[in-house]
């Protein structure tokens, strides 16, 4: 067993990094993403006895790393590249979070006895990161204080419905797609979409799309100065959300930290956060692989079948929602899976359905609806969760 610190903060990095090359690699790996392989990495490490069920790096990576990392993320928010995504995309995605809260209050009420005072904090977990993605998984689940067994086999029901709603999100079009407004082909859309990139060419490529598009995979050119202000930044961020959570007891400090971070974010003083988006994925991706290592089949099993069918109630109501009123609202199918994904999944997830299914146009849009549940996620998560409380 691996037992020593530096060891065991090798193990966490180095299976990040795999994470990370297999779903820029292997285009059946992207399917899975990096967020799911590294949970897998951490599961088989921890389920093997290769690594100690406690350790003090793993409180790093759970505190001040994990902070930092949404710190970060949150300073890549740019709300002025809503306009880019366009009012259909934005609608889209307006009745995405509206079917997450309907489907957590669904689930909470038939389940709220089953639970007990653990109701209201599993609603609003879920509810976050179905409003964008695993990022506000993390920055809920903390802030309610979800235990670490029922933390680990929510992340587990998340983990898996998150895939079988991008299954589904991908063959639905196919199923469904005759009985909605067709897909345009978005020749004027994608010509803005992929305007920043011409210097590298216009190109149909699927895997060029990809790396250029995706959050992880875009280039960024980086200075010592800029790296070290991010850095800065960063536990600064934190450093004042603490403190203010603490002076203000009232307001939890994750919601001071999303607030300041967006704040800093559109300020003269960090407007171009260039390369924040990456540090804080590697970042939230170490958390990831130790989520992947706090859960021991056994404990998951302990947790029981009803957070799976919790978790399961959510994503149908959403399902429910977002293509029933889609269809009234007559938005195309391609829009409203799109939009979707951007809220059960983030920006990685829409961006895999809109290059799977070749809506090349709605690459830009679905990221950036799904950049933007990253700043709205946490807000409907806690208010969802005091809400039940």
């Amino acid at each position: 067993m691996i037992q020593s610190p530096l060891a065991l903060a090798t193990v966490i990095a180095a299976a990040t990094a795999l994470a990370f090359w297999l779903d820029y690699r292997f285009p059946a790996m992207g399917k899975v993403g990096a967020s799911m392989l590294a949970i897998i990495f951490g599961a088989i490490l921890s389920n093997t006895g290769l690594v100690p069920v406690t350790s003090v790096v793993y409180d790093i990576v759970l505190g001040p790393v994990t902070s930092v990392s949404i710190a970060w993320l949150l300073l890549s928010v740019d709300l002025r590249d809503l306009a880019k995504a366009g009012p259909r995309m934005m609608g889209a995605f307006a009745v995405a979070v509206t079917g997450t809260v309907l489907g957590a209050l669904v689930a909470a009420s038939i389940y709220g006895s089953h639970f007990g005072d653990d109701t209201w904090r599993i609603a609003g977990a879920l509810t976050g990161t179905y409003s964008g993605g695993s990022v506000n998984f993390v920055s809920v689940g903390r802030e309610v204080g979800l235990t670490g067994t029922l933390f680990a086999g929510l992340n587990a029901a998340d983990a898996v419905m998150t895939a079988l709603w991008l299954a589904a999100t991908l063959m639905l079009p196919v199923w469904l797609g005759r009985f909605y407004t067709p897909v345009s082909d978005g020749s004027n859309a994608r010509t803005a979409a992929h305007g920043e990139a011409g210097e590298e060419g216009d190109t149909s490529d699927s895997a060029s799309d990809r790396r250029r598009h995706h959050p992880y995979f875009v280039r960024e050119g980086m200075s010592a100065l800029s790296l070290a202000n991010l850095f800065a930044a960063g536990i600064i961020l934190v450093f004042l959300a603490e403190w203010l959570g603490q002076a203000v007891p009232g307001i939890p400090s994750i919601l001071w930290l999303t607030t300041l971070a967006l704040v800093l974010g559109h300020s003269p003083l960090c407007r171009d956060a260039r390369g924040a988006m990456q540090l804080g994925s590697v970042g939230l991706h170490f958390f990831f692989v130790l989520i992947g290592i706090l859960s021991r089949v056994s404990e998951i099993v302990a947790v029981g079948a009803e957070v799976f069918v919790f978790t399961l109630i959510v994503v149908a109501v959403h399902g429910v929602v977002v293509f029933g009123a889609g269809k009234l609202l007559r938005l195309d199918i391609g829009t409203i899976s799109v939009a979707s994904q951007a809220a059960v999944g983030g920006p990685s997830s829409a961006l895999a359905v809109a290059i799977s299914r070749e809506w090349r146009h709605l690459v830009l849009p679905g990221v950036v609806m799904g950049l933007f549940g990253y700043a709205v996620g946490t807000y409907l998560g806690l208010g969802v969760a005091y809400l039940l409380r």
